[in-house]
């Protein structure tokens, strides 16, 4: 791709090389929401840096890397973690072995593989998490910032979650399930373990139902990477 602008129907947002800087987030699109800039690679180094400024990959097969950055931000922090009844009840009875970062490979395609509840409330298939991504994500776990939780029934992976992690700041990516409940609890285990080591923010990205049920809520841009830029410079 070459230096430049992609037009784009409702304004212009940059297009990157690998050596590129990100834009300046005043420079995100509004629609669609948080569209910042197309291009560049899913190195491990380009990653980071893009997460060090609250922008994230999201592209469908056959499409550039896309990197966005949406206004308002849908946050939880981890000490306002909300348990249904009935989840509590679910944790109570133990019927999963919890682990932590013991398969991530494992974990990050058995997502990629699964449907999840989109903003509307509809079943999407989770196509972004190609196998390119996949590759990049490991790197990132390699490297000590991927990290996963995952549920096992009879030695069996039946659910889990990861993400990304810089000092104090965790930006939640994807869960799956085979079993009911199942990434939600490996989800409430991960929350604690995030708020015993000190992460004093998680971002969620996007509204939806089941992130919102766990009390997740959306925030503004500015006062979302006010929040981050503290945490990752911990």
């Amino acid at each position: 791709m070459s230096h430049g602008y992609y037009q784009l129907e409702t304004g212009r947002v940059a297009a990157i090389e690998n050596d590129c800087l990100f834009p300046n987030l005043s420079q995100a699109l509004t629609e669609p929401n948080g569209l910042i800039a197309i291009g560049g690679d899913l190195t491990a180094a380009r990653l980071l840096d893009a997460y060090c400024q609250g922008i994230f990959p999201w592209f469908n097969p056959g499409e550039p890397v896309m990197w966005w950055s949406p206004n308002p931000r849908m946050v939880l922090f981890p000490n306002e973690l909300k348990i249904s009844t009935s989840l509590k009840k679910t944790l109570k009875k133990n019927l999963f072995a919890v682990r932590f970062n013991t398969v991530f490979a494992d974990v990050i395609k058995a997502c990629s593989e699964s449907k999840r509840l989109g903003q509307t409330g509809t079943l999407q298939s989770n196509t972004w998490i190609s196998p390119e991504m996949i590759n990049s994500y490991c790197d990132l776990h390699q490297l000590g910032h991927a990290i996963c939780m995952e549920s096992w029934v009879d030695n069996q992976l039946v659910g889990g979650c990861y993400g990304v992690i810089i000092n104090k700041m965790f930006y939640g990516e994807s869960m799956f399930h085979t079993q009911t409940d199942a990434s939600k609890v490996a989800f409430v285990h991960l929350v604690n373990h995030l708020q015993n080591q000190g992460v004093g923010m998680i971002d969620c990205q996007m509204h939806t139902p089941l992130l919102a049920s766990f009390g997740a809520y959306e925030i503004e841009r500015e006062e979302f990477m006010q929040n981050l830029t503290k945490l990752v410079k911990f």
